[in-house]
């Protein structure tokens, strides 16, 4: 009885393409996609995560896929609720018996509506208490990184909504800087590309998959290729083009610019004491753009930084957030307060 009681709290990782939840001692017990499936006619939930997500572009008219956070922030209030209460549930058995403190995470550079909201919808799904904890920090902590000491740690957590980038010192973000390119816009760098260059439509799932197989951010000794079947745009039939690694990595250019651009310009404002410190201990790249080839060696080069790629970069956000539960006490001054109005 008691075991359930402390086991109850959560951390959750509220992300645009993947959903994690954390329970307090139980470690990450849910890492779906964060997609819904709803019936248009009776408005009831048909499916949530890996389920929903294989339904993305091939549903009829009157049950629709769709994904209710778009960078990073909430688009589809009653979808975010009904998806997180579904993992909840999931975890929670016993539905009555749930009332978990929840910690979430949240881009840093949300304003104080979608911080809102996020809690909003943290509480109707079933919370006591939810606090916020911003994603870089929650990465930066998961990632392993010495936050609470006076030495300056670099995160960029490349997600699928957001870029976080920020550098952590003193348990605090000395600067940071969260921007809309990232996972979504790849895929979408992708499908333009195929449009352009091969009058060839694709779907979402087929741009995400070619971004996994073959994307990459800087050349490398293989470079593999691969078939690609999509719609002709001309004859409006199926067809199959052949692309290679460096085609992909063309058509990634922009997105991947801007991710390095956006670490730069967090360097340029970042306190000269900490430029030498991430100067010695490096960047250390999250989220699951980190997994994009050659992402690290780009940044590397760019910048000329140390870089590294966490573990493991998927969960690392889940992880720092559950360590706020674990050791809530310890970690709670990393959470966003609530400022009171008397």
């Amino acid at each position: 009885m008691a075991n359930s009681l402390i086991g109850r709290d959560m951390a959750v990782d509220l992300g645009t393409a993947n959903t994690l939840v954390y329970v307090r001692g139980r470690g990450v017990l849910v890492d779906e996609p964060s997609v819904v499936a709803l019936n248009q006619t009776t408005g009831e939930v048909l499916a949530v995560g890996h389920e929903a997500k294989r339904m993305l572009g091939r549903t009829p008219d009157n049950i629709t896929a769709i994904r209710p956070l778009k960078d990073g922030v909430i688009a589809d209030f009653e979808a975010t609720e009904q998806m997180l209460r579904y993992f909840i549930q999931q975890v929670h058995k016993r539905r009555y018996f749930a009332k978990p403190r929840m910690v979430i995470c949240v881009p840093s550079g949300i304003t104080a509506v979608e911080t809102r909201a996020v809690k909003e919808a943290g509480y109707q799904a079933g919370a006591r208490q939810v606090y916020i904890v911003e994603e870089p920090m929650a990465a930066a902590i998961g990632a392993g990184l010495p936050v609470h000491l006076p030495t300056g740690n670099m995160v960029v957590d490349v997600g699928g909504g957001t870029t976080e980038v920020a550098v952590i010192s003193l348990g605090g973000i000395v600067t940071s800087l969260s921007v809309r390119t990232a996972g979504d816009d790849l895929d979408n760098a992708i499908v333009q590309w195929m449009k352009k260059e091969h009058a060839l439509l694709l779907g979402e799932r087929t741009a995400e998959e070619v971004k996994m197989s073959l994307g990459s951010a800087w050349p490398a000794a293989q470079e593999p290729e691969a078939e690609i079947r999509g719609r002709d745009m001309v004859s409006g039939l199926p067809r199959t083009v052949t692309v290679s690694s460096a085609d992909i990595r063309h058509a990634l250019e922009e997105p991947v610019s801007g991710i390095v651009d956006a670490v730069r310009a967090t360097l340029d404002q970042t306190p000269p004491e900490l430029a030498g410190d991430i100067m010695d201990r490096g960047i250390v790249l999250t989220g699951g753009g980190a997994l994009l080839k050659g992402l690290d060696e780009r940044i590397r080069h760019e910048t000329g930084m140390p870089v590294h790629v966490a573990e493991d970069p998927l969960t690392s956000v889940a992880h720092g957030a559950g360590r706020c539960v674990e050791e809530f006490e310890a970690l709670q001054k990393v959470l966003v307060t609530e400022t009171r109005r008397w």
